[in-house]
């Protein structure tokens, strides 16, 4: 695990203080598409060019392969990114495995 020396701060006590992630909760991609109304599939590649300081995040379980999943500031961000590439199909080209 590494420290982020921006977020320490020392006290006259001598004692340290950390930022601490004020993040309660976070809604996995399905649960996103459904409350948006949109593809799962295709939410998942929109959301493929956010990274954490965006508001993504990957959960694992037992036995899982992970999912995705949304701060409410990521779910800000990925609307910001869908009326983009709304606007803009072109900007997201899927890769179908064709070459």
């Amino acid at each position: 695990m590494e420290l982020d020396t921006a977020s320490i701060s020392h006290t006259r006590s001598g004692s340290l203080t950390m930022h601490v992630n004020k993040v309660s909760h976070v809604k996995t991609i399905n649960l996103v598409a459904k409350e948006l109304g949109e593809s799962e599939d295709w939410l998942f590649d929109v959301a493929n060019e956010m990274e954490i300081e965006d508001g993504v995040i990957w959960v694992y379980g037992v036995g899982e392969d992970g999912v995705i999943a949304f701060t409410d500031f990521g779910i800000e961000n990925l609307i910001d990114l869908i009326k983009i590439h709304k606007n803009d199909p072109t900007l997201l080209k899927r890769w179908d495995g064709a070459k």
